[in-house]
């Protein structure tokens, strides 16, 4: 394994790196600032100017779409090579959309490119490629513990040429966003299949589908997120022809699987930059103030502090990478027990060292001026989406047990 980044991506991370120097950390206050004022003339849920401005200066400086491996659609990278440009993305809340590398989109993207159609692809990929609308991903379900995929309730049932859906979702994250136009539904067509892995299916559902109501944005630690959001779903006889279906009937989780390992990457990728972030702000803190006659950089447990903030984030990138590297040489499912094992790691390390941060702002720390309450919202709240630490765990120790055993 080398790690060492070619010209190329050595090039991009200092183009990426420039260009949130100049655009992206310039303008976060501009954003949230923005936010707030929508949320005053009563509606937080607009897409914000900046958002916009950011990814048209984005494209036009060939920053565009870099996540996509495999694929002529993407920049012809490979995890390995877009994990440090992700991490750079990730330092900011809002990096990532700028450069059209933003969850969920970049999972729903890479599910159409997988098992889309050509006229799928053409009335929601090249949209979702353009930065034109975003979309959502509707398979949590508040009745059951989704953990279990295949727990889900919600039904797909034939009628002639379209399916009938009806269920209820919730934390389908971006759909409170108005530029959503497109859900990927899961949900069972065979619930009597005696293979709980084939009883689920996927299809595509138009936001604007009569029967879909948005019930509510589900706050995170009191975040609401807007004007992504999170929200909760009710789908009351939604009809959607036979045409929206993905890949095929009793293929859902298969597809789950194959979009929620390079989501999880992706996601690991981001919580290094933005762990990353959090110990600069550690250090510049730690620097700039003064308590019992010392600075805190001069007192002994913030540098133990620091230190093991900077030892548990590098062994977790390192994992990241090499998670990144084994999916492009032996294929994501050859990868999963790298993939579940970051998926652990990550969002765990980047939730003890913010929570260390936290503490070293002091009551600082806990307000809204320096974002670490909403970052340790979001870092936390990843130890649980695209699986719990448990799941992980335990697929971790399958794998490791199954070395041992005798077939």
């Amino acid at each position: 394994m080398d790690f060492a980044h070619s010209g190329k991506v050595q090039d991009l991370q200092r183009r990426v790196s420039a260009f949130m120097d100049e655009h992206v950390y310039p303008n976060e206050a501009r954003f949230h600032g923005e936010v707030e004022e929508n949320r005053r003339n009563g509606n937080a849920w607009i897409p914000t100017v900046v958002v916009e401005e950011l990814k048209r200066k984005a494209r036009a400086a060939g920053l565009w779409n870099l996540w996509l491996p495999e694929s002529e659609l993407g920049a012809g990278l490979t995890n390995l090579e877009y994990a440090p440009l992700c991490e750079i993305m990730g330092r900011s809340l809002i990096g990532p959309e700028a450069f059209n590398c933003s969850a969920p989109d970049t999972g729903n993207m890479e599910v159409l490119v997988r098992y889309g159609n050509e006229a799928q692809k053409r009335e929601w990929l090249a949209p979702l490629l353009e930065g034109e609308i975003r979309s959502g991903f509707a398979m949590t379900e508040p009745a059951v513990a989704s953990s279990d995929a295949t727990n889900i309730e919600a039904s797909i049932v034939r009628d002639g040429d379209h399916f009938v859906i009806n269920g209820r979702k919730w934390w389908t994250s971006g759909a409170g966003d108005p530029r959503c136009k497109v859900l990927i539904f899961m949900g069972k067509t065979d619930a009597k299949n005696e293979n709980r892995h084939r009883q689920q299916s996927m299809v595509l559902v138009p936001m604007d589908t009569p029967g879909v109501r948005v019930v509510r944005q589900v706050p995170v630690f009191g975040y609401d997120d807007a004007p992504h959001g999170h929200s909760e779903i009710d789908f009351v006889d939604v009809r959607v022809p036979v045409s929206n279906l993905l890949l095929g009937e009793g293929r859902g989780f298969e597809i789950a699987q194959g979009r929620l390992g390079p989501g999880r990457i992706h996601h690991c990728m981001r919580l290094i930059g933005a762990t990353e972030r959090t110990i600069d702000k550690m250090c510049q803190r730690a620097l700039t103030r003064t308590a019992f006659g010392k600075r805190l950089a001069e007192q002994g447990v913030w540098r133990e502090r620091i230190a093991d903030a900077r030892i548990k984030l590098d062994q977790a990138r390192f994992l990241v990478l090499h998670a990144a590297w084994k999916m492009d040489v032996a294929g994501n499912k050859a990868a999963q027990k790298e993939i579940a094992m970051i998926k652990v790691v990550a969002p765990n390390v980047a939730c003890e060292v913010i929570d260390q941060a936290i503490q070293l702002f002091g009551g600082a720390g806990v307000s809204d001026d320096f974002g670490l309450g909403w970052l340790y919202a979001n870092s936390r709240t990843l130890r649980i989406a695209d699986g719990p630490d448990e799941v992980h765990r335990n697929h971790i120790g399958k794998l490791e047990l199954a070395r041992f055993l005798k077939f």
